[in-house]
């Protein structure tokens, strides 16, 4: 059964340009998994994480760092959830998500499906 859906966009250069504008900013937003990518890929893991709050119903209090996305083997997106986000999901009987990343033409985007 589906509980959530989020869905959310990134102008990359703009998103890039934030970075820059703000070092400490990636460190606040990315664990250390993510930090090293680059570009669209990292643009798309911020659009993923945005996602996943809205499936989850936008609850505040949600730390940036307490979900991870990741490649698992074969290319897919996995998110792994631990703290305040892993508190929300189990509160929500959320067992499984799916994602979608993609990133072309300076847009990053990211869909999100929460499922219990």
């Amino acid at each position: 059964m589906i509980v959530g859906v989020g869905i959310d966009v990134v102008d990359v250069a703009r998103f890039l340009a934030a970075l820059d504008r703000s070092p400490r900013l990636r460190d606040r937003l990315f664990t250390p998994e993510e930090r090293d990518l680059v570009g669209g890929s990292l643009a798309a893991r911020f659009a993923a994480k945005e996602a996943i709050a809205k499936a989850l119903g936008a609850p505040g209090g949600m730390r940036w760092h307490d979900a991870t996305v990741a490649r698992v083997p074969g290319g897919a997106p996995a998110v792994s959830l631990r703290g305040t986000v892993l508190a929300v999901a189990d509160g929500l009987g959320i067992t499984s998500w799916h994602l979608s990343l993609s990133h072309d033409a300076g847009i990053a985007s990211a869909i999100a499906v929460a499922e219990r």
